[in-house]
């Protein structure tokens, strides 16, 4: 399983960005997760490959939208209206259940992309 997260970097607050995860080797469901400065990893979103049904942690809901397209391997986080306490290191990750919301439940995972958002 490879996962190769892209698109991270430097956004001003109310904007947008969208990061890419190239993945390879498995059918299961990825997740994106984010580790700002000092903090722990935490849960973003994630999507079921074969179905498509996607999921929010409550602080990106109705602003980050998640999605993959089959025919090139790769799931999609477009980022809108980002805020400054959006700022972290962005990774993507392959679970090997779709009801996978903890880091230790996901096995596989990408180097990070940093993204900011200034103010």
């Amino acid at each position: 399983v490879q996962l190769q997260a892209s698109g991270g970097g430097v956004v001003q607050a109310g904007g947008s960005l969208r990061l890419s995860c190239a993945a390879s080797g498995w059918k299961y469901a990825t997740g994106w997760f984010r580790q700002a400065p000092g903090k722990e990893r935490a849960y973003v979103a994630r999507i079921t490959w074969d179905s498509g049904i996607t999921y929010y942690a409550a602080s990106v809901k109705g602003r980050f939208t998640i999605s993959r397209d089959k025919a090139k391997n790769t799931v999609y986080l477009q980022m809108n209206d980002v805020k400054p306490e959006d700022t972290a290191v962005y990774y993507c990750a392959a679970a090997l259940h779709d009801g996978a919301t903890t880091t230790n439940e996901y096995p596989y995972w990408g180097q990070g992309t940093l993204v900011t958002v200034s103010s």
